[in-house]
């Protein structure tokens, strides 16, 4: 497994890190890391916001909090996205490399 880069801003309460979302995928999952980020296979297809909004509603769902906790802060237009989730510690999105990949 490669390394994760995340990064934590402990004074407002958020982390942050980078996913590379491959859209079309057969089904939702986190698939283990590339180059520093989170790889992520999405079923949805990358029109019409589809794929971000499947990328948050992933996020949200597997860290058990809610969707307005998860933003997409840049690369909304890109396969390489930088996220940030409120409410969440470095430690829980390591983990999910564990249970999820």
């Amino acid at each position: 497994m490669s390394f994760l880069d995340i990064a934590e801003d402990r004074e407002r309460g958020i982390v942050s890190f980078t996913v590379r979302v491959q859209p079309r995928a057969s089904r939702d999952e986190i698939a283990g890391t590339i180059e520093g980020a989170m790889k992520i296979r999405l079923s949805a297809p990358a029109i019409e916001n589809l794929a971000n909004d499947a990328l948050i509603e992933l996020l949200s769902r597997v860290l058990k909090t809610p969707k307005s906790a998860v933003r997409i802060r840049s690369g909304e237009q890109s396969r390489t996205k930088r996220v940030e989730i409120l409410g969440v510690t470095p430690q829980q999105v390591r983990s999910l490399l564990v249970t999820e990949a």
